[in-house]
């Protein structure tokens, strides 16, 4: 049985090769970096950040507190101005490639029979059953999704059981399903999931913090960076406010956002940052949970 502790989690990842291994093959790189996230906060949210730590400590996760004084002593490259608090992960926190991770899982579960198919859900065949629920309506059940493939054939997928976990996409997935579309019972409440897209940007300074020793940091105002790779690059990212919230209906960069938002914050914690180079860039698409900004609750069963 595998140890789901927040440190038997790390242990996975550590020792991905013995556990996602297959015979013949080399083990799985997913560029695990254990450099630990470093969170800056001012006055405002130094209470919660305290109680965040108590509650990552009880449940076994190695949280320390830091004083401006003590991030600048360890982390010089810090602008620690208006900071006033800070929590640094000191053991089993860092980052890893997800998509290598989810490839490595792909690969075992091929090896062990499983079989994947290309394809986009269309539809599903509910069947109404004689019994009904406690809001008087027929209680369904639901065994066949309907698939178009990639070459454009449709066919009828049958199942035992489905769990629904396509990301931005669960939430119009679970509005097939009728959710969200009875005036009672449980499929009266929408799955709260939804597309937001996000831009990743990848820049490149020479003289920024060592990569060995950078954690993933999340300034105050809420945007992260991370060592990308070698030659001094770095990964950063930041939700733009709701009222500026790009269209989903494409993934174009706004490279004025990295411009005008991202990089003037960068470089007022990292001076180094001041000169940078952008590398390049993406966007995807997040899972993002209305309830509570979350990508959290994004699969369910049918």
């Amino acid at each position: 049985m595998l140890d789901m502790s927040i440190g038997g989690r790390s242990k996975f990842l550590q020792n991905i090769g013995q556990h996602l291994g297959i015979d013949g093959q080399s083990a799985p790189d997913i560029n695990l970096k254990l450099n630990g996230y470093l969170l800056l906060t001012k006055e405002y949210g130094a209470e919660q950040l305290i109680q965040n730590q108590r509650l990552q400590t009880e449940l076994g996760a190695q949280i320390e507190l830091l004083s401006p004084a003590k991030v600048n002593s360890m982390f010089p490259w810090v602008n620690t101005d208006e900071i006033v608090l800070a929590a640094y992960g000191v053991r089993n926190e860092g980052w890893f490639d997800p998509w290598a991770l989810l490839m490595a899982f792909k690969a075992k579960a091929q090896s062990l029979g499983a079989n994947y198919m290309n394809g986009e859900v269309i539809g599903f065949n509910l069947k109404n059953t004689a019994q009904r629920d406690s809001d008087g309506h027929n209680i369904q059940t639901c065994n066949e999704a309907i698939i178009r493939q990639s070459d454009g054939t449709v066919k009828t997928l049958a199942f035992g059981t489905g769990i629904v976990c396509c990301g931005a996409f669960s939430g119009a997935v679970a509005k097939s399903l009728g959710y969200g579309s009875y005036r009672s019972g449980v499929r009266s409440v929408a799955l709260p999931i939804e597309p937001r897209k996000r831009y990743v940007f990848v820049f490149q300074c020479n003289d920024g913090p060592d990569p060995t020793r950078c954690p993933l940091v999340f300034d105050t105002s809420s945007i992260y960076f991370r060592p990308e790779g070698k030659g001094g690059n770095y990964l950063s990212s930041l939700c733009p406010i709701e009222a500026e919230e790009p269209s989903v209906d494409n993934l174009d960069v706004d490279y004025s956002f990295f411009e005008n938002t991202v990089w003037p914050q960068l470089a007022h914690r990292v001076k180094a940052f001041e000169s940078i180079k952008l590398k390049t860039s993406w966007a995807g698409l997040y899972d993002y949970n209305t309830m509570d900004q979350n990508a959290s609750n994004q699969w369910f069963y049918i």
